[in-house]
Formats: structure tokens, C-alpha cells, sequence
């Protein structure tokens, strides 16, 4: 049924609840899995009359080794199982639309991913990468809850 999913992962405890049914997923029907992990772009913040800036060299550095080792250790059971994997560190102001790209780009057929389950004036405010994520997404989301 599944031949390739996307597992978008961000480090939280529903993430590694995605995982585990990913790993699960792949499992059973053979899949291959791509591991995501999108993070925002460099910008500066402006507070009144001061702007705050990190070196943007220094911010893309330290943001891609913490994805690289966010990536492999979650790379590791689904590796540890005979499950090809592939990851993927993007960086993209709107998650959705990277986890969104990346599903399309590498031919994914599923979409796992965990949701902190936001709505009312949360959701509104913080906004829900997974409801975004199924919203724009032109295949299945499985979005995993605690």
C-alpha cells in the first residue's frame, strides 16, 4: 500500500510518537522512509530601536549540526530495522509547505507526523503545521496524537 513515507520530525515527544508508527508502517508494508526536519531561515529581530542579529553563517551552521544530529538519531531504529532511510534538514519559513514539497520531491505516498493537538485561540495565533501539512498535502497524513 505505502512505498515511501515522509516522517516530519521536530525533536518533541509526538514527533518520536510518529516515528514509532512510521517505523511501524515501513515495517509492515515494506516502505522506505525520509526523514524531515524543517527549521526557519536567518532573520534579525527588531526591538525598538535595537536590532538583534546572530551572524546569519553562524545561525545556519549551528541550525544545520543540531538538524543533522536531530536527523540521525531518529534515522537510527528505522535504520537498526533494514528500512532504508533518507534525510532531508530544510530550511523554509512555513514548515507545511517544506514537509509539503519534500513528500512530492522524493515520490512519498504517506505523510506521519505528530500534532500538539492546538485549536481555539492557540491554533489561531500559533498556527498548526499539521493541519496545514493536510490541508495543501496531495497525498494521505497520518497525524499522531498523544
Amino acid at each position: 500500500m505505502y512505498k515511501n513515507i515522509l516522517v516530519a520530525i521536530d525533536g518533541s515527544d509526538l514527533s518520536e510518537i510518529a516515528q514509532s508508527h512510521a517505523l511501524a508502517l515501513a515495517k509492515a508494508f515494506g516502505a522506505n522512509v525520509v526523514l524531515i526536519h524543517a527549521t526557519p531561515p536567518w532573520s534579525s529581530l527588531v526591538v525598538g530601536d535595537a536590532v538583534v542579529m546572530y551572524p546569519p553563517a553562524d545561525y545556519e551552521q549551528t541550525m544545520d549540526a543540531a538538524a543533522q544530529k536531530l536527523l540521525a538519531k531518529a534515522s537510527a531504529p528505522f535504520s537498526a530495522a533494514g528500512i532504508a532511510v533518507k534525510t532531508i534538514h530544510n530550511t523554509d519559513p512555513q514548515a507545511h509547505k517544506a514537509i509539503v514539497d519534500a513528500a512530492q520531491a522524493n515520490g512519498c505516498d504517506l505523510i506521519v507526523m505528530g500534532s500538539h493537538g492546538r485549536h481555539g485561540l492557540a491554533g489561531l495565533m500559533l498556527g498548526s503545521v499539521a493541519a496545514k501539512t493536510v490541508t495543501y498535502a496531495h497525498v494521505p497524513v497520518l497525524v499522531c496524537r498523544a
